[in-house]
């Protein structure tokens, strides 16, 4: 089924592949590598609320801040588990990891078959790239929060995946 939904990007509209998920659906499955060559897949990830951190390339100031800004809010809340979604390569992840001690954020790739993109309706074909986007999962697999980011080089709104996944931890933990 061909997608009409479209992400802004500096070259004009660019058209996203896969479904429009909204909250109350299921997730779904993936397969992507972690930073250490391991596939990891949505069983695989922890039983308890989640946040899919969506990114273009870790090597582009907004994806850098939002990684960064994600790391640190997983930091203060063991409650939840931080995944950090896009197509680079795992070594370039786990660069961007070590570099700038990324220790409570997963980084996986999807660049093998792109199955995060095209499952979770993020993919741009033609750029080959993920758009920018936000899920909470809850730990039985539900989705209860989704941004899809309009434009690629817009920030998500923290606050609102925050206060959805401190929701479903019943955590105080404020979103700095």
């Amino acid at each position: 089924m061909q997608s009409t939904r479209t992400v802004m990007t500096k070259g004009g509209p660019k058209e996203l592949a896969g479904p429009e998920l909204r909250p109350g659906d299921q997730a779904p499955d993936f397969s992507c590598l972690d930073r250490r060559l391991q596939f990891v897949t949505l069983a695989a990830t922890a039983r308890k609320p989640r946040i899919f951190s969506v990114i273009p390339s870790i090597d582009t100031p907004v994806c850098d801040m939002q990684t960064k800004r994600f790391d640190r809010e997983a930091a203060r809340d063991a409650g939840i588990a931080i995944y950090s979604v896009s197509v680079d390569l795992p070594f370039a992840l786990g660069r961007f990891a070590d570099t700038y001690g990324i220790d409570h954020v997963e980084m996986l790739s999807d660049h093998r078959d792109l199955s995060f993109g095209r499952n979770w309706g993020v993919l741009i074909p033609e750029l080959r790239l993920l758009c920018r986007a936000i899920f909470v999962v809850d730990a039985d697999n539900i989705i209860r929060y989704v941004e899809y980011v309009p434009e690629l080089n817009q920030r998500p709104d923290f606050e609102a995946a925050l206060a959805a996944v401190h929701k479903l931890t019943g955590s105080a933990a404020a979103a700095h």
